[in-house]
């Protein structure tokens, strides 16, 4: 059974909620992703277009509906975004770093969200350059043994 990344990057249609209308991670991450074939749909509350595509201002006006959610916005945002997943049946979530908080992280949880956080989506989706160094060490980091842990 894959786990929550394989399972998030296996969806063909990702919604990318927060992304800018102008410039930022969301949109770095939305080229990347549309980049390697997916299927993006910017959401965010204040664009109709964004990077040339039509922008949605909810993730409950996105049809047909996204297999997968990335999460860009500012914690204190974060909760009503997973909130909506959680509403909506969309169970596949990555909280990309900066959006998270204990906050949300407990909301996940309470939702039983299949839940991707503390990980940079660009070091799975789109490994290139510094992102493949990110994983790399990343992925050490995570199989190190803990101090006290047998």
């Amino acid at each position: 059974m894959p786990g929550p990344i394989e399972s998030f990057l296996g969806e063909h249609r990702v919604a990318v909620v927060g992304v800018s209308r102008t410039r930022g991670f969301g949109n770095s991450a939305f080229r990347a992703l549309a980049a390697r074939g997916w299927d993006v749909v910017p959401v965010n509350a204040a664009a109709d277009v964004v990077e040339g595509t039509r922008c949605y201002r909810r993730l409950e006006d996105v049809q047909p509906p996204p297999g997968a959610v990335l999460v860009v916005t500012p914690p204190a945002q974060a909760v009503e975004v997973l909130e909506a997943c959680a509403r909506l049946g969309l169970r596949k979530v990555w909280l990309q770093q900066g959006a998270e908080s204990e906050a949300a992280l407990r909301a996940a949880s309470a939702h039983g969200l299949a839940l991707v956080h503390h990980a940079c989506i660009l070091m799975y989706a789109a490994p290139r350059g510094v992102h493949r160094l990110h994983r790399w060490l990343h992925d050490r980091r995570a199989r190190a043994p803990r101090p006290g842990a047998y």
